[in-house]
């Protein structure tokens, strides 16, 4: 990254330049830009305009993050596409077992009246962000790139793959886990590959699931059910990655025959809706989150695996915590890129994601064997946290976003 002086007659200015028009840049820009709108912010997507509405997937939005959301004026847009979780239960088993004990059940609220997490189509929580920025004055440039970084004293030159310039007094990069940004900025990851892939797809089922989530730990890896309005669920299946070249390379009838051995009959015969697609599962944490006038946000700070469900929810406390410091800085009349501000999000997000990167690997390698004496082990594990009501109300609260310690005011439902 090439040190230079930044003028005023470079190219276009703003106060914050957003690199990847995901969930968690659209949703750092809105919760900035509602708290402070004199702050000028403009978000760059590579991705071509209108990709994001082919997007068939759906996410686990947790409690926290509704909060977050209804605060910004979000999620009353989106609510009636949400199917709360009522239930969540947990086995573990064989994929040719005939059948699979329930080692684990959770109530589906963290308060009463509160599901602990909703289940919420991708295309209208993107759709309703991308509104509420444009309700805001927040430009978002789409199909255009971030090719450079020019870093000065006062503010950061990011230079376009469309030939412009923009110089900002910080650069937030949420482009992803394959983060362009955070190679520019010369931020080393720790990174290894669990030789698995994730297959993402809907499923149409005869009898309705009544809001109720599984998974089911298997040996190649964790099974997920996920409840979608109406008689529909959405899937995360993890296996081997060559396992999941072969599901997806199959025709629908054996990719179907193959998921029901693993989804059951209970809820009838199961249908594939549109798309199937598989992403490699892996572990990736920066070194660092922050470098002067650059932070990272979302998957581009940290990549997990999704046994928790927690990849998502994770980038939310990332955007609440870095617009807290952003807008409090502000306010203070402090300089929103300097070092000793941004190390101020560092230090609140770095340990948690750490212990929600190292829970997830643990999880995973754990979970996905056949081995006689481990499978012993974790049942017994199992059965003891179901037996244990503070333990379930603990793991409970962690789903929900609402564990322990010092939580953004966004993700409580208030202001900045």
């Amino acid at each position: 990254m090439a040190e230079s002086d930044v003028s005023a007659e470079t190219g276009e200015r703003a106060d914050i330049v957003i690199a990847g028009a995901g969930y968690v840049g659209l949703t750092t820009a809105v919760a900035i830009k509602d708290a402070a709108p004199h702050l000028s912010i403009t978000l760059v997507d590579a991705a071509p305009e209108g990709v994001w509405e082919k997007d068939a997937r759906a996410s686990a939005v947790a409690a926290a993050a509704v909060r977050m959301l209804s605060r910004l004026g979000i999620w009353q847009e989106v609510q009636d596409e949400a199917q709360p979780i009522t239930e969540m239960i947990v086995t573990d088993s064989r994929t040719g077992d005939a059948v699979r004990p329930v080692f684990l059940t959770f109530g589906g609220e963290a308060k009463p009246g509160e599901p602990f997490a909703n289940m919420l189509p991708n295309t209208a929580l993107n759709g309703a962000l991308r509104r509420r920025a444009a309700e805001l004055g927040i430009a978002i440039r789409q199909g255009v790139a971030v090719s450079g970084l020019d870093q000065g004293m006062a503010a950061v030159t990011v230079r376009l793959s469309s030939g412009e310039t923009i110089a900002a007094r910080l650069l937030i990069a949420c482009d992803g886990v394959k983060s362009a940004v955070r190679d520019m900025a010369g931020i080393r990851t720790v990174h290894w590959d669990y030789g698995q892939s994730g297959i993402v797809a809907t499923v149409a089922h005869e009898r309705p699931h009544e809001g109720r989530a599984e998974e089911h730990f298997l040996p190649a890896g964790p099974f997920a059910i996920l409840p979608l309005k109406g008689n529909r669920s959405s899937l995360v299946w993890t296996e081997t990655t060559r396992e999941a070249e072969r599901l997806l390379a199959a025709d629908d009838m054996v990719f179907e025959l193959e998921l029901e051995q693993r989804f059951g009959h209970k809820l009838g015969a199961l249908t594939v809706e549109g798309p199937r697609r598989a992403f490699p599962l892996g572990l990736t944490l920066a070194r660092d989150f922050v470098k002067p006038r650059i932070a990272l946000a979302g998957d581009a700070a940290h990549g997990i695996h999704p046994i928790a469900g927690q990849g998502l929810n994770l980038g939310f406390k990332d955007a609440a915590a870095l617009a807290e410091v952003v807008v409090d800085a502000e306010r203070r009349g402090l300089d929103i890129g300097a070092l000793d501000v941004l190390e101020t999000y560092q230090r609140w997000r770095r340990f948690d994601t750490l212990q929600m990167g190292v829970t997830t690997d643990v999880l995973n390698r754990l979970f996905s064997n056949d081995l006689g004496p481990l499978r012993a082990l974790r049942s017994f594990g199992l059965s003891l946290v179901d037996r244990a009501p503070p333990l379930k109300e603990f793991f409970i609260g962690q789903a929900a976003g609402l564990g322990k310690g010092p939580s953004p005011r966004l993700l409580q439902g208030e202001a900045i």
